[in-house]
């Protein structure tokens, strides 16, 4: 599992950063959250695949978070993709996205799925779930929760074979939590698996103010990438726009216990990134800023 940054700028592109946009990549399925404009070139680049299973969460409906998804989808239709596609977002989303692919004469040949999102659970699967918040922003924005269901614990080959057990079949329903029959005898996971692993949570901001509700909401995140648009010495234009500061990010990091913070969605006024990092990191001891086609395995 991993995450992959396709861009790091706010508002404008810089001649280092693209528009917003940050994948999660987990057992071979890609979960986007936002698409501003030129993401399907940092795709192209990042080497994600054109086919694979995915989802695209959308923060809000401002160019630099949502147009990206146009030219993805177009470029999909063109590298002949034919998996399924699912879109979530704020109400309005399906008439964005409906009403372009109309005008742009986009065809797609895979199908399409596209649900407006509320607030709670947003998604859910065997093995994640994937929740949404309400933001503060100067339109109807939600922040992201992706929660990895426990794992179970490691396997240990030689317990497997000690008990007659012969690799294949019998081995995967074992690895995924399932009894099995040998003859008159059962096998439980447990007699050759480790203790459960917890799941990862991995929470995405998108455009907001820091607020209480988000804190909640990000509690004992492993990973939380966070919006940090200006340093704390404009905090006034941060409060302005709806955006955050990087030592509000931290502060809100730090209080929600999260492991790690990664700051992202830099204004253009910022050549050099580390000096929104070494505010945050007068707060918060981890801390990561994200860098245009920047990967981050998730250990």
């Amino acid at each position: 599992m991993k995450l992959v940054f396709l861009g790091t700028s706010a508002s404008q592109p810089t001649e280092d950063r693209g528009m917003s946009s940050v994948c999660l990549v987990r057992e071979g399925e890609i979960l986007m959250f936002d698409a501003g404009e030129g993401t399907q070139l940092a795709f192209l680049k990042a080497g994600l695949g054109w086919n694979k299973k995915m989802k695209i969460f959308l923060t809000h409906l401002h160019g630099d978070h949502c147009v990206g998804v146009l030219g993805l989808l177009q470029t999909m239709t063109l590298q002949n993709r034919s998996r399924p596609m699912e879109i979530y977002g704020p109400k309005g989303v399906e008439d964005f996205i409906v009403a372009n692919t109309k005008v742009l004469n986009v065809g797609l040949p895979f199908p399409l799925k596209i649900t407006p999102i509320k607030e709670g659970l947003t998604f859910e699967d065997e093995e994640y779930t994937i929740s949404a918040c309400e933001a503060e922003h100067s339109v109807p924005a939600f922040s992201y929760l992706f929660h990895e269901k426990d794992r179970p614990g490691k396997f240990y080959p030689e317990k497997a074979k000690k008990l007659g057990i012969s690799e294949g079949k019998l081995w995967h329903e074992l690895q995924h939590g399932k009894d099995v029959s040998i003859g008159d005898k059962t096998i439980k996971p447990s007699d050759v698996l480790g203790e459960k692993r917890s799941g990862k949570k991995i929470g995405v901001s998108g455009d907001t103010r820091p607020t209480k509700k988000l804190e909640e909401f990000f509690k004992d995140c492993n990973y939380l990438i966070f919006d940090s648009t200006f340093s704390d010495e404009i905090k006034d234009k941060a409060e302005e726009t709806f955006h955050s500061t990087a030592k509000e990010a931290a502060q809100l990091a730090k209080n929600a216990n999260v492991s790690n913070l990664i700051l992202t969605h830099f204004s253009a006024r910022y050549k050099d990134e580390s000096v929104l990092a070494q505010e945050a990191k007068s707060i918060h001891n981890s801390v990561i800023a994200a860098k245009d086609l920047m990967e981050i395995e998730i250990k």
